[in-house]
Parts: structure tokens; C-alpha cells; sequence
């Protein structure tokens, strides 16, 4: 049975997890701590200390208070946790688009590692690795055995050290061994292509890369057709998990001349804080689709809400995932960090999509292949355990389908989308009458 999940090799794993995180700033301080709560304190000690000194092997205590701590955050609601030092190094690096590795795409066949692409001028490319081959071993070490995670983990390594990779290849008569020098790998947080007359670009996650890399596609879509031929373009968010919230608003604004984008809202009604486009459409004003399904989470979600909710887009495809609170990271030193949610964010028309998401202008469905039925639907906020609860939910609740299918030819979503693009086909909502007055 092939294991179909793709990750990047490049020292940390970017997973299209529709628990992602989008950063805010801290909210206020919290209450003093009252006598009452130094005497559950106290209790915890208590117990601590009997564990420590009676459990039927002896406990690490390090572990012993992580765990706790975690516990108590994850009883909060599905996205906040606690980080120990090393999930915090790999937050950062993840967040910062670049890293040390290889610049691989690997899967999981047939108990051993498979090269789906080497990235282009990265160390595996120019090593020879090929997109096809089988890694067998990891440094002698056999793969068989290892999850794909403890496969990828092993290959991660420090930059300018090397690395051998023993590989089985089609029409090889042995097995080849390879060695690679890790090295900074720079993923691109945008992949764009040329659709004959429509610019297609697609954002995989909100890195520090993203709008750099959005404006870069921009700027060749437009140089690759003459503006008079340049239809549009088509904005991809579906299996988009989120990410930074300060790039989320600076891709809304590429699109965007005036109006508010954003507010977050804390614990404190006075707590809000608004995020506003400034003067400037990147794209000229040139009619806008955005696709979405129950893959977009968070910061994907707070772009196609900005942009629905000022006509300035039709969005397309299945409901969002529905994930409408802010992360704020809140470093503890060498002791790791704090993931904890501090407010929540609301579209310019003042909705939350908290537990309902981004319900699509034109809904339009992705047929799922037999074999993965009952696998693509996506759990939506609504249906997580102790998730804060919308203000806007209802029992219809959030997520939908999450399938994109890998060859573009399969593709019913974008096929809709340059159909109505080109005008083959027609809807009321495209193109969008822009809302170019300020939201209230």
C-alpha cells in the first residue's frame, strides 16, 4: 500500500494540517492569581511529588511536566500547546520558508523512502538524486522499519554536512549510493504557471516568503502576456493551511486599494485590533478568482474573506475549514515556547468564520477517485473537541471536501475557474462589482 504523504526535505516538516497558525500580538496580562489557586498549585505539587516517589518505575521529570503543561493547554481548545525547545526551533524555521536539508519531495512506498522531485538546483538535484528512486539507506542505516517522519528526521541535518543515501533505480543493476551536502533550501511559498490567457498562482502556506514571492509571479505572469490579452488571474488557496497573519494581510492587499482586511478581537472587549489595505492593486484591478476547500484553513481563510467581502474576488470551490482564532507564540527561552490562542478574527463585514468558514460564491465539487473516498473529507473546526465556539455557528458547521487532484487536466475546480474566467461559462457573482468604500 503506498503511503501518499509528500513532504518537503528540508529540515523541518511542512504538512498541510489544517491546524496551523496564524501570529498575533500578545493580549493583556493575565489576571493575579488568587489564594484559591495557589491551593490547586499546591495539589499539583502534591501529586507530582507521589508520582515522582511511588510510580512503578521511576518517571522522567522533565517529561512529567511537559506533559502537563500540555495537557492543561490542550484542554483549552485544539490549538494551543506547548512547545519544547525543539518543536519551537522547527516552528521557526518552518515559519521563515527556508531550510537546512536536502530539497527532496519524498513519499512512503513499499516500506521505503520514494523521491517524488528533487527541487531544482538543491544539493540532492545537482547530487543526481532522481525523482523516481527508492532510498533504501540513510547513512548504512536501513529505512525499512522507519516512518516516513523518522526517515525524514534522520536526513535533516546541520548545513555543509554530508549525508550518503544508498538508492535502487529503475534499470540500475545495484543499488547506487549518493552523497549529498545538506544545504539552505528556500521553498517557494508561491508556485505560478501560465494558463494561455489567465495567471494562475498558487500559495501553499503564509511563510515570511509569501508576499515576496506572490509579487515575484505577478510581475512575470504580466511579463509573459501583453496586458490587452491577460484575462485575470486565478488565486489557489485550496489545502492551504494557514500561517502568518502578517503575510495573509499583505497578500490581501496586493489586491486590494483600500478598506479594512482584518480585526482581530481579544479577551478584553477594548482588545481590537484592525489591519487596513493600503493604496495599490498589484494586479491592476484585473478581475479575481480564489479557490478554496475544506484544506483552507486560518490565514487562507482571512485572504478569501477579504477579498469576498470587498467584491473585489469570486471565490469558488467547497467551504473552508473554519478556523477563525489567532496563535500568539510567546517564547520561554531555552524552555521552548507557548502556543496560545489570544483572539479571534473577523472578515471587513464583521463575520466571524470561527466553526463555519468561507462559504464559496459558486460551490463547485471535486469528484474524489474510488480509492480515496472516505479519506479527503476534512473534520472541519466545528467538529473538534473543545473548539471555541463562532458566533456564527450553526449545525451546519465548517470543512468539505479536500481533494485537488495532481494532474491539472483532472482538475474540476480550476477547470470552472478559467471557464468563467474566459466566459464559457457564466455566474451573477463574476466578475464582482468592487466594493471600493471603505468597510464599516
Amino acid at each position: 500500500m503506498i503511503r501518499k504523504m509528500s513532504l518537503l526535505l528540508a529540515g523541518a516538516l511542512m504538512g498541510a494540517s489544517a491546524m496551523s497558525l496564524v501570529y498575533g500580538s500578545a493580549g493583556s496580562a493575565a489576571n493575579a492569581a488568587n489564594s484559591e489557586t495557589y491551593k490547586n498549585l499546591d495539589i499539583f505539587a502534591d501529586v507530582f511529588e507521589r508520582v515522582r516517589a511511588q510510580y512503578v518505575t521511576p518517571p522522567d521529570d522533565k517529561t512529567l511536566i511537559e506533559n502537563a503543561i500540555s495537557g492543561m493547554l490542550t484542554s483549552l481548545d485544539p490549538h494551543s500547546s506547548y512547545l519544547n525547545a525543539e518543536a519551537a526551533q522547527d516552528m521557526r524555521v518552518q515559519t521563515r520558508g527556508e531550510f537546512g536539508g536536502l530539497g527532496i519531495e519524498v513519499t512512503m512506498e513499499n516500506e521505503l523512502v520514494k523521491v517524488i522531485a528533487p527541487i531544482e538546483d538543491t544539493p540532492a538535484a545537482k547530487a543526481g538524486v532522481l525523482a523516481g528512486d527508492y532510498i533504501t539507506q540513510i547513512d548504512g542505516e536501513e529505512v525499512r522499519g522507519l516512518s516516513l517522519s523518522d526517515a525524514v528526521d534522520k536526513m535533516r541535518g546541520a548545513v555543509n554536512t554530508p549525508i550518503k543515501l544508498t538508492i535502487l533505480r529503475e534499470g540500475a543493476t545495484k543499488p547506487i549510493d549518493v552523497t549529498v551536502v545538506r544545504d539552505i533550501i528556500k521553498v517557494k511559498a508561491v508556485r505560478y504557471r501560465v494558463e494561455n490567457d489567465v495567471g494562475y498562482m498558487k500559495i501553499n502556506s503564509f511563510t515570511e516568503r509569501t508576499y515576496d514571492d506572490l509579487q515575484d509571479a505577478i510581475k512575470k505572469i504580466q511579463a509573459a502576456v501583453p496586458d490587452d490579452k491577460l484575462k485575470g488571474y486565478v488565486l489557489d488557496l485550496r489545502l492551504n493551511p494557514g500561517g502568518l497573519l502578517d503575510q495573509a494581510v499583505s497578500v490581501s492587499d496586493a489586491f486590494l486599494d483600500r478598506g479594512e482586511i482584518v480585526s482581530t478581537r481579544g479577551r478584553d472587549p477594548k482588545d481590537v485590533t484592525r489591519f487596513d489595505s493600503r493604496p495599490g492593486d498589484l494586479t491592476n484591478g484585473k478581475p479575481l478568482i480564489v479557490m478554496v476547500n475544506g484544506g483552507s484553513a486560518s490565514a487562507s481563510e482571512i485572504v478569501a474573506g477579504a477579498l469576498q467581502d470587498h467584491k473585489r474576488a469570486t471565490v469558488i470551490g467547497t467551504r473552508s475549514f473554519g478556523k477563525g482564532s489567532v496563535q500568539t507564540i510567546i517564547p520561554l527561552g531555552e524552555n521552548g515556547a507557548l502556543r496560545l490562542t489570544t483572539a479571534l478574527y473577523y472578515t471587513p463585514s464583521g463575520k466571524s468564520i470561527q466553526g463555519t468558514g468561507i462559504t464559496p460564491d459558486v460551490k463547485v465539487d471535486q469528484p474524489v477517485p474510488d480509492e480515496l473516498l472516505g479519506r479527503d473529507v476534512v473534520r472541519g473546526e466545528a467538529e473538534l473537541r473543545g473548539h471555541i465556539k463562532g458566533a456564527n455557528e450553526n449545525d451546519e458547521g465548517s470543512g468539505s471536501s479536500a481533494y485537488v487532484p495532481p494532474d491539472p487536466k483532472d482538475d474540476v475546480q480550476l477547470t470552472y475557474a478559467l471557464d468563467l474566467m474566459r466566459g464559457v461559462k457564466t455566474d451573477p457573482s463574476f466578475p464582482p462589482s468592487p466594493d471600493r468604500a471603505e468597510a464599516k
